[in-house]
């Protein structure tokens, strides 16, 4: 059910998109460009942009830097998900999370099936949160990408989209950092 509140104000995110390959670069990355496409024509604010190499640690270094940042709010990954041996993006994103979000990767399944077929069974996409940001790592195909914002991304992270998304929840993610 996708519903957009008119009555409410669109708030804009700040969104941060890592591309993971050991072989693109900012001309050819045509994954983490839909996303910049995207996030920008929804009214979205692009606070960062980079590549990093399939590596564990360079890529859980970067998610870090992005998640300490008070201009980021959401991080979008792409790339590294899949089931190869220098697919390690998942376990850099979980090095990083308070908390997973399940069901991201379980949706991501539901929407890649109407368009893949049993082939989606091969993604390990995931979402989760930390130090009050929200973190997404994504196939690398421009399918992918677009799938997930289209079908997802788009919705969750329109504060007017009801029943309810991720902007409004945004500012306690970190409440229990700030209890007394």
């Amino acid at each position: 059910m996708r519903h957009i509140d008119d009555t409410r104000d669109f708030i804009p995110v700040r969104i941060a998109i890592l591309t993971v390959s050991d072989t693109r670069d900012m001309a050819d990355d045509t994954s983490g460009q839909t996303l910049v496409d995207r996030l920008e024509g929804a009214g979205h604010i692009l606070a960062d942009r980079m590549i990093v190499r399939d590596e564990r640690d360079a890529i859980r270094a970067q998610l870090a830097e992005w998640v300490e940042r008070d201009d980021v709010d959401v991080v979008i990954s792409t790339g590294g998900t899949g089931l190869t041996g220098r697919d390690v993006t998942v376990e850099a994103h979980r090095d990083v999370y308070e908390k997973e979000i399940e069901a991201f990767g379980t949706v991501f399944t539901h929407v890649s099936m109407a368009k893949i077929g049993t082939s989606a069974v091969q993604s390990r996409a995931t979402g989760g949160v930390a130090n009050g940001s929200y973190l997404f790592a994504l196939p690398g195909s421009t399918g992918a990408c677009k799938d997930a914002w289209d079908e997802i991304l788009a919705f969750q992270l329109d504060y007017r989209h009801r029943p309810c998304n991720f902007v409004e929840i945004l500012p306690r993610l970190d409440e229990h950092r700030r209890r007394k």
